[in-house]
């Protein structure tokens, strides 16, 4: 299961499939990682230095940040992708195909400008979590979908 964690600044990715060490994160920050709360994230309770911290500590990687930078990422149903935005500019998207009861993704882009913020894998976990509500399966041919899902 691939989860994201949003505020203005920043957003937290977790990889349950890659989640070992928990305790270090409840440990670390419990305020903000709480294994008895659903969800086991919230990242509202606690600056974002302190979860920063925490997560650069996640021996597995199951936990990852990035900053977000102003940009905005919303998943686009009618057009079966993921879109990110700066401000009312479209500069990136995450493209899946539904077919016999999967997603397949594959495209995923950003706008070079953008390059190296993180916005490709909002993009990705976007329709990741998408699919996951929906009970869908997701299939990953996009070379960049690959490395984030795999």
């Amino acid at each position: 299961m691939h989860r994201t964690y949003e505020n203005e600044d920043i957003t937290v990715f977790w990889d349950s499939e890659k989640c070992r060490h928990a305790k270090r994160c409840v440990t670390g920050c419990p305020q903000v990682f709480d294994i008895n709360r659903k969800p086991w994230i919230d990242i509202s309770r606690a600056s974002n230095a302190d979860i920063w911290q925490t997560i650069e500590k996640c021996p597995t990687k199951a936990l990852t940040c990035a900053f977000n930078h102003g940009i905005r990422v919303v998943y686009d149903e009618k057009d079966a992708r993921s879109l990110a935005y700066d401000g009312d500019r479209i500069i990136g998207e995450c493209d899946y195909e539904e077919k016999d009861g999967a997603w397949t993704i594959y495209h995923t882009e950003v706008h070079p400008d953008y390059g190296n913020k993180g916005i490709a894998k909002r993009l990705v976990f976007k329709l990741v979590e998408e699919a996951e509500r929906r009970k869908m399966k997701v299939i990953p041919v996009c070379s960049y979908a690959v490395k984030v899902l795999e």
